[in-house]
C-alpha cells in the first residue's frame, strides 16, 4: 500500500501553536516572535540566558555516504531519529538548514525531511520561511552595490577594477549568469567589467551569518569580507567601503533562528542553508547552540556525504563555534550501496532502475566500501559512529546483513535498520537507542584534522589524502598563486573550505564506490576573510548550479482553493 505524499500527510498534521512548542523548551513569550501560528524566531538574549541556567545537551551530527542524485533521506533521518529519541524519553530536537529555492525549483526538490518524518509548515519550510535567505541576498548584493559605485565615484581606495572578488547573488539556479558582462551602456551605467553570480546559499554572507556567535560577531567578520584588491594586491574590504554596518543591518532578524516542529510535535530549529558541495553545508551555530540548551540531546545535519559536511563540520563549525560532538550518524541506503557496487543507474526525474530493486549482495558488499571510508573519515576526529540503514520497501535481510558487516569491521558502533520514513519516530526506537548510547559515550578524545598553523597546503593535502583518499594534489599555476597571496595577506591560519562534487569522494562525479590512485587537482583558491576560511575549487566545480531539462519547479502550481502543490 503506498502512501500519501510527503506534502499531503504533512497538510493532514495538525500543528501545536509555535508558543507552546516554545513554552515547553523554556523560552519566555517575549524571547519568541511568532511568525503566524507555527513558526518563530527566538531572540539572542534567550540563548546566553538559557546557557548560563541549563547544562549542555548531547550533541550528534547526522551525515552519509557518497549519495545518489535523489539523496539518501539524511534529513529524513534526522528528523526520524529525534522524533525517536523523544519517544524513548529524551528530550531532543532536530537542527536542519533552510532549502535554497535553486534545488527546491530544479532537481531535488523539497528538504524538510518525507514520509512521516517531516519538519511542518512543509511549504513554509521550503518556499520562504521567514525571508532570511533573501535577506542574505540583499545585504551580498549590497556590497557589490557598494564596490561599483566607489568606482564610479572616483575610486579614491584605488580598486583594481579587474580583480574584483565580490560577485552577485540569487538564490535561482541559473546557468546563464554564471559568467556575465555589467556597466554597458555608458559612463552613467557603470563601467564594463566581467563578474558572475554565485547562488545566495554560495554566498559568503550565508556563511558568515551560519558562523557568527552574536550579533556583535556578524558585524565584525562582515566588516573583514575582502570585496576587491588595489592595484598593489592590497585587500579591500567591506569595512573599507563603509557598507558593513548596512550589511548587518540588513540581517538583524535574519540573524535569529527560526523555531518549527516536526509532524510529531518536537522542536526543530531550522536556520541557514550553506552547501556542503561549495560552501562548509551546515546550519547555524545559534540554532545549535538554543537547541543544546533546551534539550537532552540535539540532532544536526551536515551536508551531503562525511568527506564533505561532516569533515566541515569538524574542521570549520566545530573551530568555530567551540562545540564538541558526542557522535555522528552516518545514513546508508541499499540502493545507493549497489549503485556504488557498479549495479544501475540513478537518474534523477526518471524512473528506478529496475536493477537496484532486485536482491544482489555481491553488488552492496562492493559498494558498501564507500560506507566504510566515511565511516573512516568520522572516526579520524575520534568521533563514535552509528551507521542509519535507511529502509526500503526492496531491501532484504541479506542485504542488510552485508551492510552491518562492512560497517561493524569498518569501526561504526553499530548499524541499524530504521523505518521512519513509514512509521515515523516508531520506526525509528532502534536507532534512537544505538545513538543515545553512542553520544553517552561521548567524543573525549575529539580532534581537529589539522592545526591552525598548519601551511595552507598542508590543510589541503590533508583533506584530499586523508578524507578523500587521493595520492596527492595537483595546483593550477592561478591556485597556487593565489595560495601565496592569502599567506603572505596574513590569512595562512584559516581553515579550508573545499568545493568539490558531492557525488564521489573524489573530484570526478563518475568515481563511484571508492576510489584510489587519483589526484585532486585544484583550479582556484577563494578567500572567505568574513566567514574564515579558504575555499579551493576541486575539478570542475560551479558555484552556480543549473536547471535540469526538467525542473521540478514545472510541477508546482496552486489549485482552485490557493493551496500550493507540487512540492515533494
Amino acid at each position: 500500500m503506498s502512501l500519501p505524499s510527503d506534502l499531503e500527510i504533512a497538510r493532514a498534521a495538525t500543528p501545536r501553536p509555535i508558543l507552546e512548542v516554545a513554552r515547553d523548551l523554556g523560552l519566555r513569550d517575549d524571547e519568541v516572535e511568532p511568525y503566524g501560528f507555527t513558526k518563530a524566531k527566538i531572540g539572542l538574549a534567550a540563548i546566553e540566558r538559557l546557557e548560563a541556567e541549563r547544562p549542555r545537551g548531547r550533541y550528534v551530527v547526522v551525515t552519509a555516504i557518497t549519495p545518489t542524485p535523489l539523496g539518501e533521506g539524511k534529513s529524513t533521518t534526522t528528523v526520524g531519529l529525534a522524533q525517536g529519541l523523544n519517544r524513548i524519553g529524551h528530550d531532543a530536537a532536530v537542527c536542519i538548514r533552510q532549502p535554497s529555492l535553486g534545488p527546491v525549483f530544479g532537481i531535488k526538490g523539497g528538504a524538510a525531511g518525507g514520509g512521516y518524518s517531516q519538519v511542518i509548515p512543509m511549504e513554509d519550510f521550503n518556499l520562504h520561511l521567514t525571508g532570511d535567505v533573501h535577506a542574505i541576498g540583499a545585504a551580498h548584493n549590497l556590497a557589490a552595490a557598494f564596490v561599483d559605485n566607489h568606482i564610479h565615484h572616483g575610486n579614491t581606495l584605488g580598486i583594481d577594477a579587474l580583480n574584483v572578488l565580490w560577485p552577485r547573488a540569487v538564490d535561482i539556479s541559473d546557468r546563464a549568469l554564471r559568467k556575465v558582462v555589467v556597466g554597458l551602456g555608458g559612463r552613467e551605467n557603470g563601467y564594463p567589467r566581467e563578474t558572475e553570480f554565485v547562488i545566495t546559499v554560495a554566498s559568503e554572507v550565508m556563511a558568515v551569518l551560519a558562523l557568527a556567535s552574536d550579533l556583535g560577531d556578524l558585524r565584525v567578520r562582515l566588516g573583514r569580507v575582502v570585496l576587491a584588491t588595489t592595484r598593489d594586491g592590497a585587500a579591500i574590504t567591506a569595512e573599507d567601503l563603509k557598507v558593513a554596518g548596512a550589511m548587518t543591518a540588513l540581517l538583524t532578524d535574519a540573524i535569529k533562528p527560526n523555531l518549527l516542529q516536526t509532524l510529531e510535535g518536537g522542536p526543530a530549529f531550522v536556520h541557514c542553508g550553506p552547501f556542503a558541495n561549495i560552501a562548509h553545508g551546515n546550519n547555524s551555530v545559534l540554532a545549535d547552540r538554543i537547541a543544546l540548551a533546551t534539550n537532552e540531546i540535539v540532532c544536526t545535519e551536515a551536508g551531503f556525504g562525511a568527506d564533505m559536511g561532516a569533515e566541515k563540520f569538524f574542521d570549520i563549525k566545530c573551530r568555530a563555534s567551540g562545540l564538541r560532538p558526542d557522535a555522528a550518524v552516518v545514513v546508508a541506503t541499499i540502493r545507493a550501496l549497489k549503485m556504488h557496487g557498479g549495479v544501475g543507474r540513478i537518474v534523477a526525474g526518471k524512473p528506478l532502475d529496475p536493477a537496484l530493486q532486485q536482491e544482489n549482495v555481491e553488488a552492496v558488499a562492493r559498494g558498501a566500501q564507500n560506507l566504510a571510508k566515511q565511516i573512516e573519515n568520522v572516526s579520524l576526529f575520534n568521533v563514535p559512529v552509528v551507521v542509519a540503514i535507511n529502509a526500503f520497501p526492496t531491501d532484504t535481510k541479506a542485504e542488510v546483513e552485508a551492510v552491518r558487516r562492512v560497517a561493524t569491521e569498518a569501526g561504526a558502533r553499530d548499524a541499524v535498520l530504521a523505518n521512519h520514513w513509514a512509521e515515523g519516530g516508531a520506526g525509528a526506537t532502534d536507532l534512537a537507542a544505538a545513538v543515545w548510547a553512542a553520544a553517552e559515550e561521548g567524543a573525549p578524545n575529539f580532534q581537529l584534522l589539522y592545526p591552525d598553523d598548519a601551511p595552507l597546503t598542508e590543510k589541503i593535502e590533508a583533506i584530499a589524502t586523508k578524507v578523500y583518499g587521493a595520492n596527492g594534489v595537483d595546483y593550477l599555476p592561478a591556485a597556487a598563486k593565489a595560495l601565496r597571496q592569502y599567506e603572505a595577506l596574513g590569512f595562512g591560519h584559516l581553515p579550508i573550505c573545499m568545493a568539490k562534487t558531492q557525488y564521489s569522494l573524489s573530484h570526478d562525479a563518475s568515481l563511484k564506490g571508492r576510489p584510489s590512485g587519483f589526484r585532486l587537482p585544484i583550479r582556484e583558491i577563494r578567500l572567505s576573510a568574513g566567514a574564515g576560511f579558504i575555499t579551493p575549487l576541486a575539478g570542475e566545480m560551479r558555484t552556480m548550479p543549473g536547471l535540469p531539462s526538467r525542473p521540478g519547479g514545472e510541477n508546482i502550481d496552486i489549485d482552485a482553493s490557493g493551496e500550493i502543490v507540487g512540492l515533494f
